[in-house]
């Protein structure tokens, strides 16, 4: 009897949190980041390349804006670009004037001409130099214009800035585009799972750490998790802090919105400065404690 009651004792002492930590924790599996993307432009939308649910890559266009305007620019800025003949005319003229030059020189020099004509035969040379190359300057120009016009196209065409998944869609063709955004696509690799602790476990948790996650999904298998974020701030009615851990989903297995239950391992909550009440034992005398101290203390005496 003495022997069942100091177990009974000694059960009593130990520490609840490790018998606490040993449970898997509520948490919240939601997408890495969400963006809800507009137009940089005001227009009439055209056609929408994609649907709700559609996986998509960064870059890939998801709807596309009227530009019956802005092809057109573009049309005439090529043409502007491609247009050689200046320039050309231009390279002609300094050919010429520097033929023309040489003779100049040849005829100075044997004194069949004056040195004004010498002159005169220097500066048309000089003259077909600036137009020539103010005629390719203007070609640079026009390169960028055509540049411009087809930036201007580009942004009538609505791309996606992330890898993710199509989580809504809020307008449709022939609707005009304005302020409002038109998709809303969510990163889903990897995915973010947030998880509520007490405060016990605040000196216990740390970045970097590994989180075992179990998904609330037919079929999912438990999966590691990396805790990324530790939030410094307790919230004070609930005695509660949250921390954030990244969830790698290369394979798209894994929907956001799932519940799940996360297990921190070796990781059990620091027991609480205050002294507690030890709960009391149905069938044990409140007496007990001060009858199986002095046995307690025996404890490994010889007889």
């Amino acid at each position: 009897m003495k022997h069942t009651n100091r177990l009974l004792v000694a059960a009593l002492l130990l520490p609840l949190g490790a018998a606490f930590a040993a449970q898997p924790l509520g948490c919240l599996i939601e997408p890495f980041r969400t963006s809800d993307i507009g137009s940089p432009v005001i227009g009439v939308i055209e056609s929408t390349l994609v649907e709700r649910g559609d996986l998509v890559r960064a870059g890939q266009p998801l709807a596309t804006l009227r530009a019956d305007v802005e092809r057109q620019s573009v049309a005439v800025a090529a043409s502007k670009a491609q247009a050689i003949g200046e320039l050309k005319a231009a390279e002609a003229t300094v050919e010429l004037a520097r033929q023309k030059l040489v003779r100049a020189k040849d005829l100075a020099d044997q004194q069949f001409i004056s040195g004004q004509a010498l002159e005169q035969a220097r500066a048309d040379f000089q003259v077909a130099e600036q137009r020539l190359a103010q005629a390719r300057e203007q070609r640079g120009i026009f390169a960028r214009e055509q540049e411009l016009a087809q930036a201007q196209l580009g942004l009538r065409t609505i791309r996606s800035p992330v890898n993710g998944v199509v989580a809504d869609r809020f307008l449709s063709a022939g609707e005009r585009v304005e302020e409002k955004a038109m998709f809303r696509v969510a990163v889903v690799n990897p995915l973010r799972v947030e998880v509520v602790l007490p405060s016990t476990y605040f000196s216990a948790v740390r970045t970097g750490m590994t989180v075992t996650v179990t998904p609330d999904f037919p079929g999912a298998s438990p999966r590691l998790a990396r805790v990324t974020v530790v939030d410094r701030l307790i919230d004070g009615a609930s005695n509660t802090f949250r921390i954030r851990a990244e969830l790698p989903n290369a394979d798209f297995s894994l929907p956001a919105g799932l519940r799940c239950k996360a297990d921190l391992g070796d990781s059990s909550p620091l027991p609480s400065n205050k002294p507690s009440a030890r709960p009391a034992v149905k069938g044990v005398d409140t007496s007990l404690r001060l009858q199986l101290d002095p046995a307690m203390m025996s404890l490994g005496r010889k007889p």
